[in-house]
């Protein structure tokens, strides 16, 4: 077979989720030993994270706009290539395209009702453009797979696909993200001391950051240790809009923002912090989830979409839109050594059940299926 493979923005600097799945699963295909040839189309950017190997060919396709590279950019390429099937990996794909499409459809988010407070220009343009386009491509897919099984019974309800068309993978998590004894100290570039909450929040109103504010608002109130928040990749602005909306201006002076934080310290950070909060209101899969479990971090999430699904019943899972409920969880980790060190083996043995292998196993054998039905 010869495969294309859409990874657009695996070149950029600051990467995020869908970005890292494409990314590992091409590095499982780089290990793994098959007789197939991989076309991998990327637009140009300063992280060159990947490189060709024998069977796979990372091919930069440069064009200036998302939308003008997926529609026009990444099928011409695809032709030239001669490729058999185009896997389109990140809930798009392009329209007027004779090569066979495999689609990952993360989630349907687009399609349900949505906070109008969202001000991002991305996200808002994200949305509008895969409100255009995936309606128009979902009857071209040969197979759309999607990341967990509450996502797979929400694609069935609201989209009526045959079950046929429909493929369920999970994702997985980098072998780094494990219990590190070691002397080197990458958190210390964001936090001066372990034993923090971290919270990867950020203007999404679906990572519910403002209801966990105020929960660590509640958190310091009661807590005789009050340790301190690290939150990754927020604005500052919209975090003093929260502050003034709830009167919390306590908050301040204990929370940490550094920015961006790179992948390859995030192990570092987890394994340093004392607890993960993970307590968005909806997520498809929850790759953080996995990172935070595998290190053995303690973690809070919600028991809505996929989360209990991923995280296991075995894990803390709370009502996202209790900040209450939220608050008392950490205030039980931090004053019941007992509790703590149960959510630890917990997440340990969960994570075991994921990985990049098992991932790249079932989409491989998803393209031969593809294959054969083409030929």
């Amino acid at each position: 077979m010869r495969i294309g493979i859409e990874a657009q923005r695996i070149f950029r600097k600051n990467k995020h989720g869908m970005d890292f799945v494409v990314l590992q699963e091409i590095k499982e295909l780089q290990k793994m030993d098959t007789p197939h040839e991989y076309f991998v189309f990327v637009k140009p950017g300063v992280d060159r994270c990947i490189e060709s190997s024998e069977h796979v060919h990372i091919i930069e396709v440069n064009c200036p706009s998302y939308p003008l590279w997926e529609q026009w950019a990444l099928p011409r390429a695809a032709r030239k290539a001669g490729v058999d099937i185009l896997h389109c990996t990140s809930n798009t794909a392009p329209i007027w395209c004779d090569i066979p499409l495999v689609l990952t459809l993360h989630d349907i988010i687009f399609l349900e009702p949505r906070d109008k407070k969202n001000k991002s220009l991305y996200q808002n343009l994200g949305y509008f453009y895969r409100r255009w386009d995936v309606p128009r491509i979902l009857k071209k897919c040969r197979r759309i797979i999607t990341v967990s099984d509450f996502e797979l019974g929400n694609i069935k309800q609201k989209l009526q696909l045959p079950d046929s068309q429909l493929k369920m993978i999970y994702n997985g998590y980098n072998e780094w993200f494990r219990p590190i004894e070691s002397d080197k100290q990458q958190y210390r570039k964001y936090i001066a001391d372990a034993g923090y909450f971290f919270f990867l929040g950020n203007t999404d109103p679906k990572k519910n950051t403002e209801r966990t504010l105020v929960a660590y608002a509640k958190y310091l109130e009661l807590s005789e240790v009050k340790r301190p928040l690290l939150m990754a990749d927020l604005d500052q602005e919209y975090l003093n809009g929260i502050i003034e909306r709830n009167g919390i201006e306590a908050i301040r002076d204990h929370i940490v923002m550094p920015g961006y934080i790179i992948n390859s310290d995030l192990p570092y950070i987890y394994n340093n912090a004392f607890a993960f909060l993970y307590t968005s209101l909806r997520e498809s899969f929850g790759i953080p989830l996995l990172e935070a479990m595998a290190c053995g971090t303690p973690v809070i999430t919600s028991n809505k979409s996929s989360m209990p699904e991923i995280a296991g019943h075995d894990a803390i899972l709370i009502n996202p839109e209790s900040s209450d409920e939220i608050a008392l969880k950490m205030l039980q980790l931090e004053r019941d050594t007992d509790f703590y060190q149960r959510q630890k083996a917990v997440g340990l043995e969960r994570a075991k059940l994921f990985s990049w292998r098992k991932t790249t196993e079932n989409l491989l054998r998803l393209y031969e299926e593809v294959y054969k039905e083409i030929k």
